[in-house]
């Protein structure tokens, strides 16, 4: 079992969210994490479309999720939101399926007039299947370049801020996992 899930809610083939998604996945590994990476590409559309929460790919889906010590989410903003095919998977999820997980919430959008929409959509979103939601990034286009695959930051802060969410985050699921213990 994983101990990350990172679901990608882009429907782009050549995304920006997935390669700082990817990005994050690869520090994860570094630190000693099993990591496993899910997009909402690899989802049967048919799944997606009529809302078939006991398709066996939508349960294996969220098994991974309810297992995992920690979840990555990242959306391109559309239309001042996350995408419609992320917020498909997660209405076929069960209800509880980030119970007490931490969540780092990612979203990349071309404008900073949609810095709020990891705020005011997708926390809340993530709050619903009872996740722990922590501060998250919100990252502009024009602060990662599609041609750098092992880092597609270019903008400092932004990678500062990146970075330390991402420490966060682990120092988050190391906590848990050692009161588990």
């Amino acid at each position: 079992m994983s101990e990350i899930v990172i679901l990608s809610g882009s429907p782009s083939e050549f995304s920006r969210s997935d390669l700082v998604l990817n990005y994050l996945g690869s520090i994860l590994k570094d630190e000693g994490f099993s990591v496993t990476h899910l997009s909402i590409r690899n989802v049967p559309q048919e799944a997606l479309f009529y809302g078939q929460f006991d398709n066996p790919e939508v349960k294996e889906i969220a098994s991974l999720i309810h297992g995992a010590k920690g979840v990555i989410v990242g959306s391109p903003v559309y239309k001042a939101a996350y995408s419609g095919v992320l917020k498909a998977l997660l209405d076929i999820l069960p209800q509880d399926v980030l119970q007490g997980t931490p969540v780092l919430p990612l979203m990349t959008g071309g404008s900073p007039s949609h810095l709020l929409a990891i705020e005011y959509t997708l926390k809340p979103l993530l709050a619903t299947l009872k996740g722990q939601n922590l501060k998250g990034v919100y990252l502009l286009d024009s602060q990662i370049d599609k041609t750098q695959l092992d880092n597609p930051i270019i903008h400092e802060e932004c990678l500062e801020r990146l970075k330390k969410q991402l420490d966060y985050f682990i120092e988050t699921v190391n906590r848990q996992k050692a009161t588990v213990l």
